[in-house]
C-alpha cells in the first residue's frame, strides 16, 4: 500500500473511530490517576483519544520479536555453585561487568534459563546475571526432586548474590519466575532495587485448578484433550495429582510419556496465536522431563508455602518499585492475579497488554518489558 492509499485509509479509519471520542473522553479521565489499564497514559484531546483506539484496533502485525529486543550476545562468564549436598547450579553472567546488576528469574518450575533471556537488557547499561533453578537446566543433579522447594531456591538465589559480592539487584522473572521473585523480595526485600514481572503467577489453589483440571480447558478444549485423556478416566477428577504419579515413576517410559503430554498442554496455550516451535518442546524429552515432573513436584506440595502466601505478605515490598506486564489474554496466568498483586501494591505499575497471551515471547509482551528494563538505564 502505498503512501496516499495510506493517508486515504487512515482518513476513513478516523472517520469510523470519531463517535467513540465522547466515550473515550469519559474512559480515559476515570483512569488517568493509574497506569492500570492498556490505555494506561493520561489522555488530553479528543484526537488522542481515537489514535489510541486505533493503535489497539489496528494491532501490529509487522514489527518482530527482533526489532524489538536487543541483539543475542554471549556470556562472558559462566559456572557452577554447588548449593547444597544433593544440587549444584549453572549460572551464567553476561552484558557489561560494571552494570546495573539484574538477576534473572526463569518460569516453570522446571523451565531453565535461555539465551534469549539476554535480550531484554541493554547489555551496555546491565550486568545480567542467570542461573538454572535445581534440577533443571545445566544444573546437576537432572530433574531431581530431593532437596527441591522454593526456600530451596531463594536460599540460592541469596548465595548467589554473596557469591558475586553484589549488595543490590534488580530483579526480573515472569510465571513461576513472578512467583520466585516475589517470595525472595518478601523474605529479602533490602536486596531488591525494583521487581520487574511478568505473567503474574502466585500459585494459589484457584489458579492450579483453572489451568490443570478445569478452566483453560473452555478455552483450548482441543489442546487440553490429550493432557486429560492421557490419565484413565477414574483418575480425571484430581490430574496434577494423577500425573505426579506418573511423573515420579519408576519407569521411564512412564514418566516420558506423562512429561510430553504435560508439556505440550503448556505450551499449546502460553501465546495468544498458537506457535508449532512452542510445541515441539514438548518433543524435547530432556526438556521436558524436568520441566514437568518439578513442575507438578512443587504443585503438588503448594510450592511449600501456605496458600495465598505473596498476598499475605505484601507489606514487606511495599516500597520496592514494582513493574507488572500481563497479557491481556493469558490463558495460563490468567490477568486476575496479576490485578489482585496491582491493588495489595498501589505504587506498582500494571500494563495489560492487550494483543497477548501468556508468553514473554509475544511482540507486544518482549515490548513492554523492554520499556521497563530500559526506564532504568
Amino acid at each position: 500500500m502505498n503512501r496516499c492509499s495510506m493517508s486515504f485509509f487512515h482518513t476513513l479509519v478516523f472517520a469510523f473511530l470519531s463517535p467513540f471520542t465522547e466515550y473515550f473522553g469519559r474512559f480515559s479521565s476515570a483512569h488517568r490517576n493509574g497506569r492500570t489499564d492498556p490505555f494506561q497514559e493520561d489522555v488530553h484531546s479528543d484526537k488522542n483519544n481515537i489514535l489510541r483506539l486505533y493503535e489497539v484496533i489496528m494491532l501490529d502485525v509487522t514489527t518482530t520479536i527482533d526489532d524489538v529486543l536487543y541483539p543475542l550476545i554471549e556470556p562472558y562468564e559462566t559456572g557452577m555453585l554447588p548449593v547444597s549436598d544433593v544440587h549444584t547450579i549453572a549460572w551464567e553472567k553476561s552484558g557489561n561487568p560494571d552494570g546495573m546488576p539484574v538477576i534473572v528469574i526463569h518460569g516453570g518450575p522446571g523451565g531453565g534459563g535461555q539465551p534469549a533471556y539476554r535480550r531484554y537488557f541493554d547489555p551496555s547499561a546491565y550486568n545480567i546475571i542467570q542461573f538454572d533453578q535445581r534440577g533443571c537446566g545445566k544444573s546437576t543433579p537432572y530433574a531431581e526432586l530431593e532437596d527441591n522447594t522454593t526456600q530451596a531456591s531463594v536460599h540460592d538465589i541469596e548465595l548467589l548474590r554473596e557469591t558475586f559480592g553484589i549488595d543490590e539487584w534488580h530483579v526480573f522473572g515472569g510465571s513461576w519466575g513472578s512467583t520466585l521473585s516475589l517470595v525472595y523480595a518478601q523474605q529479602h526485600p533490602e536486596r531488591a532495587l525494583s521487581l520487574m514481572l511478568r505473567g503474574i503467577f502466585m500459585c494459589r489453589k484457584s489458579e492450579l485448578h483453572w489451568f490443570y483440571q478445569d478452566g483453560a480447558s473452555h478455552i483450548f478444549p482441543d489442546a487440553f484433550e490429550g493432557y486429560r485423556e492421557h490419565i484413565p478416566h477414574e483418575e480425571q477428577s484430581n490430574l496434577i495429582k494423577a500425573y505426579y504419579t506418573r511423573l515420579t515413576s519408576d519407569d521411564v517410559d512412564v514418566r516420558r510419556a506423562a512429561a510430553k503430554e504435560w508439556t505440550r498442554w503448556e505450551m499449546a496455550t502460553s501465546r495468544l496465536f498458537p506457535d508449532d516451535s512452542y510445541l515441539e518442546k514438548a518433543e524435547d524429552l530432556d526438556f521436558a522431563v524436568a520441566f514437568a515432573r518439578i513442575e507438578c513436584h512443587y504443585f503438588i506440595n503448594a510450592i511449600f508455602l501456605e496458600e495465598a502466601h505473596i498476598l499475605n505478605h505484601v507489606d514487606s515490598i511495599q516500597h520496592i518499585p514494582m513493574h507488572i506486564v500481563q497479557g491481556r489474554y493469558d490463558v495460563v496466568c490468567p490477568a486476575r492475579s496479576a490485578w489482585e498483586l496491582h491493588k495489595a501494591v498501589p505504587s506498582s505499575q500494571l500494563v495489560l497488554v492487550p494483543d497477548a497471551g501468556h508468553s514473554m515471547g509475544e511482540v507486544s509482551i518482549a515490548r513492554e518489558l523492554v520499556s521497563v528494563t530500559d526506564s532504568y538505564c
